[in-house]
């Protein structure tokens, strides 16, 4: 069972679910708009043999605003997850990511590489696909927006028909529109995220070379590394999948069939059962 705690980092506070033990570690990144919650049916599958930990970051789903939004950038969400990996005396983990979190994964490994033992890139942004198609486009796009005004965007998502439309979530996942709808709260209620998400959003508008670089920087990641995709991706290319799987020196491809991109809410026994498989292989 996983408990949640919270962690007073330099840009704010951070909560996380940890599910202790001693076994190796795994930390899960989730996306855009999203929470640790992305995760929640994939850990129980993993957590007997693995010490799981799943942040909830800065990344516009959160509930705790930020005391310094320096870090609203791919760079400063790196080092972020990293801060917390000190604070939690943690030296080498095995990173997964998922949607915008695989692309943050990505920038960690780039300039963070020594702290990742192993790698998991799931279905998501990668080389020039950034903002992601056209539910990352719409996103980012209503970024320029003044908060107060972005907030009137957003509110849109209320509704069940904007949520599952192609300029929303209707294109990243096929059946986990009830987290979806948790997953908004903060933004809808609380002023002081959607400025946290305004910030984010305009970094992410000129974030495209930080990611390009980070993609190709995987040439030089010679350890352990699982690409997974979803075969019914309508956001991130099938064909980014195999080469990201191509350019990591150990890297695998696996594909995953009856999903979108967000695998944990779609295919989660399946994308924990490939997961934990990748794990319990020797390292070359």
């Amino acid at each position: 069972m996983s408990d949640l705690w919270t962690a007073e980092l330099s840009s704010g506070i951070v909560e996380y679910v940890d599910t202790g033990g001693d076994g190796p570690v795994v930390v899960f990144l989730h996306g855009l708009l999203m929470d640790r919650t992305l995760w929640d049916e994939v850990i129980p599958s993993l957590s007997a043999r693995f010490r799981c930990i799943a942040p909830t970051l800065p990344l516009g789903a959160h509930r705790h605003p930020l005391t310094n939004q320096g870090g609203l950038s791919l760079d400063g969400l790196a080092a972020t997850v990293v801060e917390l990996l000190d604070r939690l005396g943690l030296d080498r983990v095995t990173l997964v990511g998922n949607d915008t979190g695989g692309a943050l994964a990505q920038v960690v490994v780039r300039h963070y590489p020594d702290r990742i033992d192993r790698l998991v890139l799931a279905s998501c942004e990668a080389f020039d696909n950034f903002p992601p198609g056209l539910t990352g486009r719409t996103i980012v796009t209503a970024g320029r927006l003044p908060p107060a005004l972005f907030g009137v965007f957003m509110q849109q998502l209320r509704l069940r028909v904007v949520r599952r439309s192609p300029i929303a979530f209707g294109w990243l996942t096929q059946r986990g529109d009830p987290v979806v709808r948790g997953w908004l709260d903060p933004v809808l209620h609380d002023a002081a995220v959607r400025r946290d998400a305004v910030q984010l959003l305009r970094s992410l508008a000129k974030a495209r070379p930080t990611l390009a670089a980070a993609s190709e920087n995987l040439a030089k990641f010679d350890r352990p590394a699982l690409v997974i995709w979803a075969a019914d991706d309508k956001v991130m290319p099938p064909d980014h999948g195999r080469r990201l799987a191509d350019l990591l020196p150990q890297g695998r491809l696996t594909v995953i069939p009856n999903s979108y991109t967000l695998l944990p809410l779609d295919q989660p026994i399946e994308f924990a059962n490939a997961v934990e498989a990748f794990l319990c292989q020797p390292a070359s």
